[in-house]
């Protein structure tokens, strides 16, 4: 028999600053909500104001996790100690997988006036921790839109909607990530693996969410027990992101840009960083 999801946590994004001082909406990696496994931080960005976000991220380390940057509007220029350079843009997906250790910058900037987009960082087993560091870029064309004959819109970044599956493969956690707009009276059910983990991200209109009404927006849902998510446009149109994730079950050791397992690790990784020996 089928279980359908209910909601076991609100959370409403709080303002923060990051970077060289990017102004951004922070639902995951507070003090509501510290981790999500295996997700780390969700971000929200982007504003009509440039000085809210120009100033961008410059060179910066990470290791022992995978970030996902999707765009909604402006774009975003990374660079990296790879040899990596790019931009993507509105409906594109920068997928990093830090692994072992990696230097990179992001400078964001607008399109048209606008700038939008979200940052997840997913959490990288004990196993694969030090693992060679990667970087993928997937432009919107490459992103497959599903529509419904209820004109539900399904864009689907990782995982499978209707056999139709995105571009963002072998990854650890196993994802889901689905940016979808539902019209006013549009109802729709989505698979759920039962062992995942699961979050809604509302950031647009409004609708009723695993049987309960969501009237304001940008609200983040975590997501209790079940195989089955319902969701249904009430009155007006609403946008939402599904994000779902295999948990590790792991203990983590998190400083800034670095998660591991322990402690110890976290002191290796200032060590290297210190000694030049961080980039291998």
């Amino acid at each position: 028999m089928l279980t359908f999801r209910s909601i076991v946590s609100k959370i409403v994004p709080q303002w923060v600053s990051e970077g060289a001082g990017v102004r951004l909406r922070r639902s995951i990696a507070t003090r509501t909500l510290d981790y999500l496994d295996p997700f780390l931080l969700f971000d929200h960005f982007g504003s009509d104001n440039p000085d809210d976000y120009l100033a961008g991220f410059p060179m910066h380390p990470h290791r022992g996790i995978e970030t996902v940057t999707y765009m909604l509007a402006g774009e975003v220029r990374h660079g990296d100690s790879l040899g990596n350079q790019g931009t993507i843009h509105a409906g594109d997906v920068q997928w990093m997988t830090a692994g072992g250790g990696i230097m990179h910058e992001e400078m964001p900037g607008s399109v048209d006036g606008r700038m939008e987009g979200f940052q997840l960082w997913v959490n990288l087993p004990a196993s694969d921790k030090m693992m060679t560091p990667r970087y993928r870029e997937f432009t919107s064309e490459q992103i497959p839109l599903v529509e419904r004959p209820n004109g539900a819109k399904i864009w689907v970044i990782a995982g499978e909607v209707d056999g139709v599956c995105g571009p963002v493969t072998e990854v650890l956690a196993d994802p889901t990530y689905l940016d979808v707009e539902l019209q006013p009276g549009c109802e729709e059910q989505f698979a759920a693996p039962a062992d995942h983990t699961a979050f809604v991200y509302l950031f647009e209109g409004s609708g009723q969410v695993a049987g309960e009404e969501i009237r304001e927006s940008p609200a983040l849902l975590v997501l209790g027990e079940g195989d089955v998510l319902e969701v249904q446009a009430l009155d007006e149109s609403m946008r939402f992101l599904l994000v779902m994730g295999r948990p590790l079950h792991e203990p983590i050791a998190r400083y800034g840009p670095f998660v591991m397992n322990t402690q110890e690790e976290i002191h290796q990784a200032l060590r290297d960083l210190r000694n030049g020996t961080f980039v291998r």
